[in-house]
């Protein structure tokens, strides 16, 4: 008997893969994307990066910039968190930037929606200048004239309540006034960006879905917290996130309207590291506080991404 053996499959022959050289145009476009890309890395790193590191080790020595540095190790922390005045310009940091920040949020979200509404597109126009217009401003030069409208003796404010019969106000004198002033002065030159953030967020949202709850009965503030607050969240998540940014570095509002007084009710830790370091020629301290202060807005920037996920709603 003999016996047949089937024969082995033929295995198909398949060509090796090469990987495609890219062609000339290719090469020209990724070098065209790298020479506009160069002076934006460039000035970060320059601008950014190499600051931040600096400040981390300069934070670890005793420098007065007359004499050679000597290393201190963590003494500078040490020293940072045992000072009242900077526990108290934390605390005042802290305070300006919860203030600061809803009101805010709160003057542009409205304005925007004001705006937004029925009105010619002229008119428009004019309140997005107007609105946007104290932010191109110098804050230090806006600081000086607000000096002068909300002094206590001859200010045009307090001259304006007295027309109705109220007494003069301690707008700069005294404690909750001065941190009241710096907030709404601030305010007043800020609002403007979150202002155009709004308008450009609620022109992205479809009429179509508005004009679908309009028809199921929603109307008024009920339509705005159920769909325009919802759908402008991605929106408002950025301005909240840039405004307690900006607001934890403020520096020129309280420096020139109060100096941080009266007593240390309005002093920043911005104005402790300026007076630290420009003032005393404790530059290694001033490095200090200044880390400290990354680590905290580095640290709410986290938590505010964090908790983005729960309210922050796509699209």
């Amino acid at each position: 008997m003999t016996s047949t053996q089937t024969p082995a499959p033929i295995k198909e022959f398949t060509p090796p893969v090469t990987a495609s050289r890219p062609s000339a145009r290719d090469r020209g476009t990724r070098l065209l994307a790298t020479l506009f890309l160069a002076p934006t890395i460039v000035g970060i790193v320059v601008f950014t990066v190499v600051p931040i590191v600096g400040s981390v080790i300069l934070s670890l020595f005793h420098w007065n910039v007359i004499d050679d540095p000597s290393f201190a190790g963590a003494a500078n922390y040490r020293e940072a968190f045992g000072d009242s005045t900077v526990l108290v310009s934390f605390r005042n940091t802290l305070v300006f930037m919860v203030l600061a920040v809803a009101l805010q949020l709160l003057i542009a979200l409205v304005l925007a929606l004001a705006v937004n509404g029925r009105m010619p597109m002229w008119l428009r126009s004019v309140f997005r200048s107007a609105f946007f217009f104290p932010l191109v401003l110098s804050a230090a030069s806006i600081s000086v004239v607000m000096k002068y409208l909300f002094n206590q003796d001859f200010g045009v404010v307090n001259w304006l309540l007295g027309t109705v019969g109220i007494a003069p106000v301690p707008w700069l004198t005294s404690e909750n006034g001065a941190m009241t002033t710096v907030v709404l002065v601030y305010v007043w030159q800020q609002f403007g960006f979150s202002f155009l953030l709004f308008v450009g967020g609620l022109n992205n949202i479809p009429k179509e879905i508005h004009e679908a709850s309009s028809l199921d009965g929603a109307t008024g503030l009920r339509k705005h917290l159920s769909i325009t607050l919802p759908l402008l969240s991605p929106t408002l998540l950025v301005a909240s996130v840039v405004g307690i940014i900006n607001a934890l570095q403020v520096f020129e509002q309280p420096y020139v309207l109060t100096n941080g007084g009266p007593g240390d009710s309005t002093r920043t830790v911005v104005m402790v590291i300026y007076e630290s370091a420009f003032e005393q020629l404790r530059f290694g301290e001033a490095s200090a506080v200044g880390v400290l202060l990354f680590v905290l807005i580095m640290a709410v920037t986290a938590l505010q991404f964090r908790l983005s996920r729960r309210f922050v709603h796509y699209q």
